[in-house]
């Protein structure tokens, strides 16, 4: 009995949720010389699947332009299924938003790279991302009574 008190939390499955890759001016954008600038977008969300069961989707968006000409646009939709349970409450929002991310990101960022230099460009590295800073950030805004994007279900 005590034993099914005590908190859990697991990974049951990782994969690739959504991958996208387009090039839309090859391929004349390959005979460009100048160097594209990157922007980068990230977005969580999660909702239960079960009984103490939840999927964490997190979306990495990358555009490369040069002026207004879409150089390649990559959108990876690394998804993870966590086991959380015994888990207070109040700690249920942080995993989700914090810990399945972080699990999340190194995966969605091989994704990310590998599609760019199947793509015939230079692979993108992305840096590592805080994701309890940006989940504190959202904190603060609802706080304030911010209009936000609420991405946890």
């Amino acid at each position: 009995m005590e034993q099914n008190a005590q908190p859990v939390f697991g990974i049951e499955k990782l994969y690739v949720k959504d991958l996208s890759l387009e090039v839309p001016n090859a391929p004349e954008i390959f005979l460009e010389r100048d160097q594209p600038q990157i922007e980068i977008q990230l977005n969580t969300s999660g909702r239960g699947v079960g009984e103490g069961v939840f999927e964490v989707v997190l979306t990495v968006t990358v555009t490369a332009k040069m002026g207004e000409k879409t150089v390649f646009l990559v959108e990876v939709g690394q998804a993870g299924i966590f086991r959380i349970q015994n888990v207070p409450e109040e700690q249920l929002e942080p995993l989700i938003a914090v810990a399945c991310p972080n699990i999340l990101f190194p995966y969605a960022r091989e994704a990310v790279s590998d599609a760019v230099s199947r793509a015939g460009f230079q692979p993108i590295v992305l840096q590592p991302v805080n994701f309890e800073s940006m989940y504190m950030q959202r904190l603060q805004q609802a706080e304030a009574g911010a209009p936000t994007e609420v991405p946890i279900q």
